[in-house]
């Protein structure tokens, strides 16, 4: 403990005053990594999943856009010549007399009909379904539903084939990750094609289950002996 050689007086208290201030900084709250035990936990405790990542389709929706847009146009600029008393358009007045004059059962009628319903039901299709086929979706971590994280199908199956390669025996392996199932072929060059086989399966399913895919695809592992 220290004395002012001041006499007291109001800049001494002052001074007091601010020396018993301390200038100190809160520390900020450590930063929450997200770790496969966390996605684990959310799993448990019957967490959100992350469904699939929706494709916007803005090439089909650009051409059906275009079409829908010139079959408009020219129907549009049509009427409104026919309106000022010229004639209707060579395309239009051969549409209708087709129309007007061909039997329900011509080829021509039949196949203008499958080709506008197998268009409407792709287009029905393109409506309802996701797409994206290329992401896998991840399991949300604990506490975050709204944290959406995919993976890509030919880098989990590059990190598959480096895992599958770790066993030994193997001298060559090939993975293809699938939505519903990995197809992984390993080629053994020595140990029981048997032994192999339940080594590569095990590595594989521990590696599938580090990527905490949303829906875990089956794996299956085939083995054949290597020529030397």
């Amino acid at each position: 403990m220290t004395s002012d050689p001041r006499p007291p007086g109001r800049g001494s208290a002052s001074s007091t005053h601010r020396a018993a201030v301390p200038l100190t900084k809160e520390p900020d709250p450590p930063e929450r990594d997200v770790s496969t035990s966390d996605l684990a936990a959310g799993e448990r405790e019957g967490g959100h999943r992350t469904r699939r990542k929706w494709s916007a389709r803005r090439i089909t929706a650009a051409l059906v856009a275009a079409v829908i847009l010139v079959a408009a146009v020219a129907t549009l600029v049509d009427v409104i010549t026919v309106r000022a008393g010229r004639p209707a358009a060579a395309w239009r007045r051969h549409l209708a007399d087709g129309l007007a004059t061909r039997p329900v059962d011509d080829v021509w009628m039949l196949t203008g009909a499958a080709v506008a319903a197998a268009v409407g039901v792709w287009l029905i299709v393109l409506a309802l379904t996701p797409g994206q086929r290329r992401w896998l979706p991840l399991r949300s971590p604990a506490g975050c539903p709204r944290l959406r994280a995919f993976v890509d199908r030919d880098g989990a199956a590059v990190l598959l084939r480096d895992a599958a390669m770790r066993v030994p025996g193997v001298g060559a392996a090939h993975v293809l990750v699938g939505r519903h199932r990995i197809k992984a072929r390993a080629d053994v060059r020595f140990r029981e094609p048997r032994q192999v086989k339940d080594d590569v399966t095990a590595v594989l399913e521990e590696e599938r289950d580090r990527l905490a895919l949303a829906r875990p695809p089956r794996i299956a592992v085939r083995t054949r002996r290597r020529a030397p």
